[in-house]
């Protein structure tokens, strides 16, 4: 067979029903990390449904324990040849609260639900259709090979990434030789669009910044105290004004990243940020100057404030509040200085009058990305470009944050990220779907690469 027979086999599984079938069964396991009731649902995920999966595919497999007893790891290996490529490939089993009642239509967030070219159900998009995606396209190759793949192939599920990944560093580090590949190929996360297939080469970081400022007990009515109490909701609005703009325009040069590379100028030149319809349109004269909305969102920081809170909202009173607080998140990427965020922002604040307010730093993602210059980032867009007839976007990293620093910096393999979701799948909310366009394409995708490393008679 050739490699046409084998991206056709792979995208069969669609139409066949084979795939959305096995979905929904993976589906229905409601693998909620966040819930602390979950934690045999994450194991049964791993066992009972991915186990038997690998094994069908010829992996042999093993469950890895928690350190600090968070959900299990589920390693899988198959090995056909020491001079083949070897790939490690990534997934997560658990996801976010289902959020049962809220779904448009009263849908079952634990089935998967056809609408049109839409496929509804918790963690169609992030990330159990992902890694579905990967599998089915392996079995293809493995099928139209007669049973082989061509190369070897090493596949870690954690169920913890919904909730940090908090042991995944310590885990992958404990198994370093287990875990030793050529190139790191993952799916999670959206693509550019949903036209468009993408490569990512990493991810932001992110850091949670909490502002406490907290001045007395109690309230105090404001016509008897009006004018001679400080009101903290007045200085936490005020100060984060200092902090960034009404345009979303950083204002403190150390939360800026480095300048822009023309690498990356030029490998986002054609990069186009263009909603769909049912997506929220781009504000006009939002976010940085100078940059376009591409260079924005993928190669520059952004101070977001999450959250804000000062007296009762639903229920305001004539009185002056004595606390306010507010949970702000830095995007960065990478090249930021970072590591002493906290003292960076409470010492601009204390400069600029607000020394009241206390600042934490949590929650911590670390930026990374493969360099342009990696031999695999051609070898991946080109292997895309033929099978789909589209060139890929090539991003430098994923808006949002991953662990991708666990694989190119601990292990320290070329990270190659392919998404098949898109950036209206409603991740992380009611309606999360997958399209049924999208994913005929993923399917070939990932069978076109993976008889691509077939092909290879050794490594890049």
């Amino acid at each position: 067979m050739t490699r046409a027979d084998a991206v056709a086999r792979a995208r069969q599984y669609l139409h066949s029903g084979a795939f959305l079938a096995e979905l929904d069964r993976r589906v229905a396991f409601q693998t909620e990390s966040q819930n602390p009731e979950r934690g045999e649902v994450l194991r049964a995920y791993l066992e009972q449904d991915l186990q038997p999966a690998f094994s069908e595919l010829g992996f042999t497999t093993k469950l890895i324990e928690s350190p600090s007893g968070k959900g299990p790891y589920l390693l899988a290996e198959y090995r056909e040849s020491s001079s083949a490529p070897t790939i490690l490939m990534y997934g997560h089993g658990d996801v976010v609260d289902g959020m049962v009642g809220e779904w448009r239509d009263n849908l079952d967030p634990w089935r998967t639900t056809t609408v049109g070219n839409r496929v509804y159900g918790r963690g169609t998009a992030d990330n159990k259709g992902q890694h579905s995606i990967n599998m089915s396209a392996l079995r293809a190759v493995r099928e139209a090979r007669g049973g082989r793949l061509g190369f070897n192939a090493k596949f870690i599920i954690e169920t913890g990434e919904e909730i940090g990944s908090p042991d995944l560093r310590q885990v992958c580090e404990s198994l370093r030789d287990e875990l030793a590949a050529d190139l790191f190929l993952a799916s999670d996360g959206p693509r550019l669009s949903a036209d468009r297939p993408t490569l990512f080469l990493g991810c932001r970081g992110g850091i949670r910044i909490h502002l406490d400022v907290n001045l007395r007990d109690g309230s105090h009515h404001s016509g008897n105290w009006g004018g001679v109490l400080a009101n903290p909701a007045t200085i936490l609005a005020s100060a984060i004004a200092t902090l960034v703009d009404g345009n979303g325009r950083l204002l403190v040069e150390q939360l800026k990243p480095p300048r822009l590379s023309n690498q990356i100028r030029a490998a986002l030149a054609d990069v186009k940020i263009e909603p769909m319809p049912d997506e929220p349109a781009l504000a006009d004269n939002w976010g940085e100057e100078g940059l376009s909305a591409a260079e924005r969102l993928y190669a520059w920081n952004t101070l977001e404030v999450l959250a804000m809170s000062s007296g009762n909202i639903d229920k305001p009173a004539n009185a002056i509040p004595g606390r306010a607080q507010a949970v702000l998140q830095l995007r960065f990427v990478v090249g930021t200085k970072v590591d002493n965020i906290a003292d960076v922002i409470r010492s601009h604040l204390s400069a600029n009058g607000f020394p009241m307010i206390e600042v934490q730093a949590t929650q911590r993602f670390a930026a990374s990305r493969t360099d342009f210059e990696s031999p695999w980032v051609n070898w991946t867009a080109e292997s895309i470009r033929q099978t789909t007839g589209k060139a890929p976007a090539v991003l430098p990293n994923f808006g949002g944050s991953l662990p991708n620093d666990v694989f190119s910096d601990s292990l320290g393999l070329p990270t190659m990220w392919v998404p098949h979701s898109y950036p209206g799948c409603s991740q992380h909310a009611p309606d999360e779907h997958i399209l049924l366009s999208v994913t005929e394409e993923a399917l070939g995708i990932m069978a076109g690469l993976f008889w691509d490393l077939g092909e290879m008679p050794r490594a890049l």
